[in-house]
C-alpha cells in the first residue's frame, strides 16, 4: 500500500476534468487520465490537520436540514473527505474514470460526535474491485482521526455498469430479494405492520437542489447540476445527491440520534430533479428503519437502518481555537 501525505485538500475542478477525461476517446492512453490500470491502485491518502470551519458546516446544514449546533452533522466528514475521493478515481493508475460511476451504498459509523473546528486527520483508500450482477463494485473508505482515535469512518460503494458477473448474479438473487422496498408506513404515524411507532413526511425538491448541494459539498458531478449536464449521461434531468439524500433523512431524524451510531444506505432508483418524495421511519426499540419513495409511484430512492453502537471516549478531543 502506497501512503501519500498531501499539505492541503485537492483542487476539485482539475481532478474532475481529470476523472470525466476517459469519456474521450483515445485519452486512457495519456499517463496522467485514468484507465491505465487493471485494478483499483493500494493507494492511501492521507490529509492531516483539517479543521472544519462554521460557516461551511452552517451553510451545509442549512441545504441538508441540519440544525446549527456545535458539532459536525454525522455525513460532513463525508464532505471534508469529498476530495480525496476524487483524487483516488482521478489517478493515472485508476481502471476507469469516475463519471458514471454509481454510488450504490454508504456506511457511516460516528463513534463519537465531532466538534467543529475540532483538528481531523483524513484517511482515505480504496478497495479492490468486487463482481457485481450489473457490472463491477469497489469501495472508497474514510477515517477522521483525532487524538490518535477513529471519531468517524464510512464505506462508499461504487458501481462500474458493464459486464456484469453471472456469478454475481446468481450470488445477488438473495440479496436484491432483501434489497425490495418494505411497505411503506402509514401517513397517519402508525407503523406499517402495527408493531411500533412511525412518521412520514413530504419533501417537494426544487430543481436547483444539485447544484445547491454540490456549492456546500464540492461535488459537481454534471448529473447532478442541470438537465443538460445530465442527459449527455443518460439522464433525463439532473439527479439528487445520494449523499444529501441520506444526509436529509439523519436530519429528520436529528432529535432520535445517539452519540454513537451505524447507519447503512442502498441507495435505489435516482430522484429526478424536481420532485415530490416522501420520506417514512420506523423505531424498533433503539433502532431506526428509514425510506425515501416517490411520493406519488412509491417508487425506493433510498432505504437505511440504523443502530446504536457503543461511545468512544472523547480523550483525544481538541476545542476550536
Amino acid at each position: 500500500m502506497e501512503t501519500r501525505t498531501l499539505d492541503r485538500p485537492p483542487s476539485i475542478l482539475p481532478l474532475y476534468a481529470r476523472a470525466a477525461a476517459p469519456l474521450i476517446p483515445g485519452a486512457s492512453l495519456l499517463p496522467f487520465v485514468p484507465g491505465g490500470g487493471d485494478g483499483v491502485p493500494e493507494l492511501e491518502l492521507v490529509l492531516p490537520e483539517v479543521r472544519p470551519e462554521a460557516d461551511a458546516v452552517a451553510a451545509y446544514a442549512r441545504v441538508c436540514g441540519f440544525a446549527l449546533r456545535d458539532r459536525l452533522a454525522p455525513t460532513y466528514p463525508h464532505v471534508l473527505a469529498f476530495p480525496l475521493h476524487l483524487a483516488i478515481m482521478a489517478d493515472g493508475n485508476f481502471p476507469f474514470g469516475a463519471v458514471g460511476l454509481v454510488h450504490v451504498e454508504n456506511r457511516i459509523v460516528q463513534h463519537r460526535p465531532i466538534a467543529i473546528g475540532e483538528e481531523l486527520n483524513l484517511v482515505v483508500r480504496a478497495t479492490k474491485l468486487q463482481p457485481h450482477p450489473r457490472g463491477r463494485t469497489f469501495g472508497l473508505t474514510t477515517e477522521a482521526r483525532t487524538g490518535g482515535e477513529v471519531a468517524w469512518e464510512s464505506t462508499s460503494t461504487m458501481l462500474r455498469r458493464g459486464g456484469g458477473s453471472k456469478a454475481a448474479s446468481s450470488r445477488g438473487k438473495d440479496d436484491a430479494a432483501a434489497a425490495e422496498p418494505r411497505e411503506a408506513a402509514p401517513a397517519d404515524g402508525s407503523a406499517a405492520d402495527g408493531t411500533g411507532p412511525a412518521a412520514a413526511a413530504e419533501w417537494r425538491l426544487g430543481g436547483d437542489l444539485g447544484r445547491r448541494y454540490a456549492a456546500v459539498s464540492g461535488d459537481r458531478n454534471p448529473i447532478h447540476i442541470h438537465s443538460l449536464t445530465a442527459k449527455p449521461l443518460g439522464f433525463p434531468s439532473a439527479i439528487a445527491h445520494g449523499m444529501w439524500t441520506k444526509a436529509r433523512c439523519l436530519a429528520a431524524l436529528e432529535p432520535r440520534l445517539p452519540e454513537a451510531f451505524a447507519v447503512d444506505v442502498r441507495f435505489r432508483k435516482p430522484i429526478l430533479l424536481p420532485a415530490r418524495v416522501e420520506f417514512t421511519s420506523d423505531f424498533e426499540g433503539e433502532e431506526i428503519d428509514f425510506a425515501v419513495r416517490d411520493a406519488k409511484r412509491q417508487t425506493p430512492h433510498l432505504e437505511g437502518h440504523l443502530q446504536p453502537t457503543e461511545a468512544k471516549p472523547n480523550s483525544g478531543r481538541k476545542k476550536a481555537e
